[in-house]
C-alpha cells in the first residue's frame, strides 16, 4: 500500500508569521488543523509528498510536471526573502508518472516552461511539512483548463506510480475554497461563495468524493474557488478506496474559505469507482438537457455537429416553425463543456436571411472560429450544451444609470464607430453595471477614459 494517505490544505500567505504578522491568529484554528495535518503526513513515514498546487504552472490543455533535480523557492513575493526552501525532486518518479501518462495519452508531463521556482501554493504546505520534520523529496503538479475526468485520471496515476516503484507517498492537495465570502473582503461577495465552501465541507467530512466530482462548474466560477482542480486529482488518487475522512477546520474570516481535510485509506473497495460514477451522472445530465431542448437550440447543435462531421454547412432543416423561418434577428450562439465556456460567436443586427440561418451559420463559427478556443473536434460533440440569445435592435441611451445587468446587454462603441464591444446580459459574476461596461469596454479594446456611445438590449434567451 505504498499511497499512505491524502490530505487537502489551503495556502494563504499570511498563515506565515513573518507575512502575517500577527494577523495569522485571526486563522488560528486552521494553523492547528495544518500542524496536526503535517504532523499526521510525516508520521507515516512517507519517502515522497505530492503537492498539487493551483499556482505552479498552469496550461489550458496540459499538466505540468516539475522536471529537474529540485527546485529553491521563497516568500520574496510577500517581502520576505529570508523564508526560503529548496527540496529535492523524485526524478525516477516523475519519469514513471510521464510514462504512465503517455499510455493513456493523457496530455501530462514535462513538457512547456519550467521556471524552476516554487510556487507559494507549493512552499506554504511545504513550510508546515517541514516543520513537523519532513526532509524528503517531493513532486510538484500543476493544474491546467482540462476537464474534471483528466485531473481524476492523474490522480489515479499517481497512486499507480507509487505502487509500481513501492513509494511510500502521502498526497497533499493545496487549494484555497471560495474567494468570495464577504463584502469587505479582497474579492467581494457571491451568494455562492457559502454554498461552496459548504459542500466541500461536507465533501471532506464525509469523504464524499462524487459529491466533490459533481460540484456544478457555475457554482464553482461564481464563488471563485483555486482549489477544486486540486481535490479532483486528490479524489482520483483515492479512486477504489474505502477512506477514514476527518474535516479538521473550515472557516473563512477574512473572506476565503480555508478547509482542512485528512484521509486516511481504510480498505479497497471496488464499489467505489468514484470518476467512473462521475462521468455517468454527467452522461444522464446531458441526456437529460438534449430531450429538453427547444428548436432554437436542437438547431445549433444540428449544425456544428453536421460541419464538424462532414465539414460542410447544413442546409436548413424542413420544417422549421415560422417564429425561426420568417423573421429576421441578431442572434448569439453559446457553446458549453463541463460547465466552461467552449465558444460564444453571433451577431448583433441581421446579416442573413432569417433567423433561422442566423442561428445556422453562427452555431458553426462559434464551434470552429471563436479564436480564443481550438475547433471543436468531433469527439466533444456529445460533451456540449448550447444556448441561444435572440437579440433585439439595439438602441442608443444617455448614460449608465439606464442599463441594468439582468435586463440588458450593453454595447459600447467608440467615438468613431470603428471599435465595439458587446456583452450579453445576466451572465455569472456580473453583478454591477460598471463592471458589465468594463468588460465590453476590453472587448472592444475601448481604453478606460475614452469617449464611447452606449446602446442597450435584450435578449430572449434559450436554455
Amino acid at each position: 500500500m505504498p499511497l499512505l494517505g491524502a490530505c487537502a490544505v489551503p495556502h494563504p500567505p499570511l498563515i506565515i508569521p513573518e507575512i502575517g504578522r500577527g494577523q495569522e491568529q485571526g486563522i488560528s484554528v486552521t494553523i492547528e488543523a495544518y500542524k496536526k495535518a503535517a504532523q499526521w503526513a510525516v508520521e507515516k513515514e512517507p519517502d515522497l509528498i505530492v503537492i498539487t498546487s493551483p499556482h505552479a504552472k498552469m496550461y489550458a490543455d496540459y499538466l505540468q510536471i516539475s522536471a529537474g533535480a529540485g527546485a529553491k523557492g521563497s516568500f520574496a513575493a510577500f517581502g520576505h526573502p529570508e523564508v526560503a526552501f529548496a527540496v529535492d525532486y523524485d526524478a525516477e518518479f516523475v519519469a514513471e508518472l510521464c510514462a504512465l501518462a503517455d499510455e493513456i495519452k493523457l496530455p501530462a508531463g514535462t513538457l512547456g516552461k519550467q521556471d524552476g521556482g516554487l510556487d507559494h501554493g507549493t512552499m506554504i504546505p511545504l513550510y508546515f511539512l517541514q516543520q513537523a520534520g519532513y526532509q524528503g523529496k517531493l513532486v510538484r503538479i500543476g493544474l491546467s483548463g482540462l476537464p474534471r475526468d483528466n485531473h481524476y485520471a492523474l490522480g489515479v496515476l499517481l497512486a499507480l506510480a507509487a505502487e509500481k516503484l513501492g513509494r511510500r507517498m502521502v498526497l497533499v492537495a493545496s487549494g484555497d475554497l471560495s474567494h468570495k465570502l464577504k463584502e469587505d473582503g479582497p474579492y467581494g461577495f457571491d451568494p455562492a461563495g457559502p454554498v461552496f465552501d459548504a459542500r466541500m465541507g461536507e465533501c471532506f467530512k464525509d469523504g464524499d468524493f462524487l459529491k466533490l466530482l459533481t460540484t456544478p462548474a457555475e457554482m464553482a466560477d461564481a464563488a471563485a474557488e483555486c482549489g477544486l482542480r486540486s481535490f479532483w486529482i486528490m479524489a482520483g488518487a483515492l479512486d477504489r478506496w474505502q477512506v477514514r475522512p476527518q474535516l479538521l477546520s473550515l472557516e473563512g474570516p477574512f473572506g476565503v474559505g480555508y478547509g482542512v481535510a485528512l484521509f486516511d485509506l481504510a480498505k479497497r473497495d471496488e464499489s467505489r469507482n468514484i470518476g467512473e460514477q462521475a462521468a455517468e451522472a454527467q452522461r444522464a445530465e446531458l441526456e437529460k438537457i438534449r430531450a429538453r431542448e427547444d428548436e432554437y437550440l436542437a438547431l445549433a447543435r444540428y449544425s456544428l455537429e453536421h460541419y464538424v462531421r462532414t465539414g460542410r454547412r447544413a442546409a436548413l432543416p424542413d420544417n422549421l416553425p415560422p417564429e425561426l423561418t420568417g423573421q429576421k434577428a441578431g442572434a448569439f450562439v453559446s457553446i458549453k463543456k463541463d460547465g466552461q465556456l467552449r465558444g460564444c460567436i453571433g451577431t448583433i443586427l441581421p446579416v442573413r436571411g432569417s433567423l433561422a440561418e442566423e442561428i445556422l451559420y453562427n452555431a458553426v463559427s462559434a464551434g470552429t472560429g471563436d479564436p480564443r478556443f481550438s475547433p471543436v473536434t468531433e469527439a466533444e460533440l456529445a460533451e456540449l450544451v448550447y444556448d441561444v440569445d435572440v437579440l433585439s435592435v439595439p438602441e442608443p441611451i444617455a448614460g449608465t444609470e439606464q442599463l441594468d445587468v439582468k435586463r440588458y446587454g450593453v454595447i459600447v462603441e467608440s467615438a468613431d464607430g470603428n471599435r465595439r464591444g458587446l456583452l450579453l446580459p445576466d451572465l455569472a459574476g456580473v453583478d454591477t453595471v460598471a463592471k458589465q461596461v468594463d468588460i465590453a469596454r476590453k472587448k472592444g479594446n475601448i481604453a478606460p477614459g475614452e469617449q464611447v456611445k452606449l446602446y442597450r438590449f435584450t435578449v430572449t434567451r434559450h436554455v
